[in-house]
């Protein structure tokens, strides 16, 4: 009863991250003694662990669509004018390209400083088939739903971001017979806010059984045969957090990159545990509103762009994998060579938002650019698993930072709210003993 009840004291940060080193502990040890044992890998890793995950993860991706649609009605019902909006998508946009041209180029100047593919016998005879990405034309045509009930059921976030505008805008000019639906949709999303608290609080097992069950099948070989391109890829992530957005937080908003990195723990974690921004999604949401202090007119619509369109970790794996393979190779690539990287890169963040295995598909048609060969892909694939993993947490932060960002220059940031470090904090806790006391 004393451990339960010092568990029930600790945050929600702590309780993730012991259940994440719980879990990867009891994932190597499983690994390492109990690699024979049918029982464990048939019952324990492929049967208890991978199940209570695979749930933990499904329940987060249940609330992605229903939570940016009500989020963005809200958030546009509200506005004054549709001009803030446009102001709001140019400034946002504009942002998360900006950054991700500097993202990449900062890729290929640390794969020349460090030259991880130089003296690499990269020989293979294993061939990568990349998808066609689709033109610009067509993901623009695209963004519009001609069923957005199918948009919805089929987790197309960028028909439904658009339906949700356009719905929202329509209350707006709707006036008092409007304002009745808007009242709706506010409830519904205080409702929705709720349910990710729910399932906040159960979050440091699933994130336990995530890294139980990955821990014991995740190949280490490959990371030892390609640990300079690993250790290059995960320092140039580094370095765009802390130095890019951080210096964006703190010279274009006025905010405390501390205090900043210090609120983004509990998203980080679940971004790093799930390696996916949309499973993702509804946790960052919690934590930008009520957190960091954005307006929900804000976070409603850079947040699930974000998700959609911000790609800086995949441009970085890009940029150090298009110079490794290139050393790898012997393939002398030029300045203007870079630059098409850089630029192809930062347009496909773009282009190829809703193309399943995206990474994949973004990268090949950066080798083809160049003329590198595509199977240097599928070299570097063995050690993606866990360097997606940290791509997800920098792209989850950068999405955090673009919007404090934006919605400082807008007026829409509270920032006693995002100076206080206890904001927000009471949310974590819900009671399931007197749930009905907590929704009072």
């Amino acid at each position: 009863m004393p451990a339960i009840r010092r568990w029930n004291t600790l945050s929600l940060t702590s309780k993730v991250l012991i259940g994440m080193v719980l879990g990867v502990s009891l994932g190597l040890i499983s690994r390492n003694v109990f690699s024979n044992s049918t029982f464990v890998h048939t019952y324990i890793t492929d049967g208890l662990f991978l199940v209570i995950g695979k749930i933990f993860i499904t329940c987060l991706k249940m609330l992605v669509v229903p939570l940016i649609f009500t989020s963005l009605v809200c958030g546009t019902c509200s506005l004054r004018d549709a001009t803030s909006l446009g102001r709001l998508g140019l400034k946002t946009i504009g942002v998360y390209l900006i950054t991700t041209a500097i993202a990449i180029t900062l890729a290929i100047l640390g794969g020349l400083l460090v030259q991880p593919g130089v003296g690499a016998n990269l020989e293979s005879t294993h061939a990568f088939a990349s998808k066609p990405a689709p033109a610009l034309s067509e993901v623009l045509i695209g963004m519009f739903p001609s069923n957005p009930i199918a948009s919805m059921a089929s987790g197309n976030t960028l028909q439904v971001i658009v339906f949700a505008l356009l719905f929202g805008i329509s209350i707006a000019a709707s006036g008092k017979k409007g304002q009745k639906v808007a009242d709706l949709f506010i409830s519904l999303n205080e409702v929705m806010m709720k349910l990710v608290a729910l399932l906040m609080n159960v979050a440091p097992y699933g994130v336990f059984a995530l890294m139980a069950h990955l821990f014991t099948t995740i190949e280490f070989g490959a990371i030892g045969n390609l640990a300079k391109y690993f250790v290059l890829l995960l320092g140039v992530l580094a370095a765009h957090l802390l130095i890019t957005y951080c210096s964006l937080l703190k010279l274009a908003g006025g905010l405390s990159p501390r205090i900043f990195l210090k609120k983004m723990e509990d998203a980080m974690m679940f971004a790093f545990s799930t390696a996916s921004s949309n499973a993702t999604l509804p946790v960052t949401m919690e934590t930008v509103t009520q957190r960091l202090g954005v307006s929900n007119r804000v976070s409603s619509f850079t947040i699930p762009l974000g998700a959609t369109i911000n790609m800086d970790g995949t441009a970085i794996m890009q940029g150090v994998a298009t110079v490794f393979i290139a050393q790898a190779y012997g393939i002398p690539l030029t300045t203007g060579d870079y630059l098409t990287v850089i630029m192809t890169a930062t347009l496909a963040s773009v282009g190829t938002a809703g193309v399943p295995g995206v990474g994949l598909v973004m990268l090949a048609m950066v080798l083809q650019q160049v003329g590198l060969p595509l199977e240097g892909v599928a070299l570097i694939m063995g050690v993606d698993r866990l360097l997606d993993m940290t791509r997800t947490a920098m792209n989850v932060a950068g999405d955090c930072a673009v919007t404090c960002v934006v919605a400082k220059s807008e007026g829409m940031l509270d920032v006693d709210v995002f100076n206080d470090p206890q904001a927000g904090v009471q949310e974590e806790h819900i009671d399931f003993h007197r749930i009905n006391a907590e929704a009072t």
